[in-house]
């Protein structure tokens, strides 16, 4: 069983604010959609309400689909149809010995408390580097400590008229 973490991130490795991210990125979106399909998807219940609004624009959540969907909550009172819920990183990661394959991937995608919990846990890192700053950003993800991280992986993109910013894909993986 492997833990991936997939995120965007700004230069000051910013990923969003007021449980939002800080950009509009299809580029992006569709790398994450086809790098998570048909995986495990860890996501804190604020990255899980954050997926879809109602009418009034409160965040009510949505599952992903064609994904495995567990949502890491403190709420025990907190149950989604279709998800499963846990309640701590290590109950988190016995469920997913217990239940996935060795060689399964299983992605965490937030959000910056998540990642936190599970940095020094995750075997690859993929990157987004949104090549841009945004100094109204209030949730960042951890630094990437190049003693512990190997970059093995790049491909750039540049800005276009649905991609504001010039990217950087890339994957890393854990040093030994």
């Amino acid at each position: 069983m492997k833990i991936s973490i997939i995120t965007a991130i700004g230069k000051n490795n910013e990923i969003g604010r007021r449980n939002e991210l800080l950009w509009n990125l299809p580029a992006d979106m569709k790398h994450f959609r086809e790098t998570t399909r048909n995986h495990t998807v860890i996501m804190g219940q604020k990255t899980f309400e954050s997926l879809a609004k109602n009418e009034d624009g409160k965040q009510i959540g949505r599952l992903l689909p064609n994904r495995r969907n567990i949502i890491l909550t403190q709420d025990h009172s907190f149950k989604k149809e279709g998800a499963e819920v846990t309640y701590s990183v290590d109950e988190t990661i016995n469920l997913l010995e217990k239940t996935s394959k060795k060689e399964e991937e299983n992605f965490v995608i937030g959000g910056g408390q998540i990642y936190k919990l599970f940095i020094d846990k995750a075997d690859k890192l993929y990157i987004t580097h949104v090549d841009g700053e945004f100094p109204d950003a209030e949730i960042f993800f951890p630094v990437i400590d190049k003693t512990k991280w190997k970059k093995i992986k790049s491909e750039t993109l540049k800005k276009d008229a649905l991609n504001k910013y010039d990217l950087e894909f890339a994957l890393y993986v854990k040093k030994n």
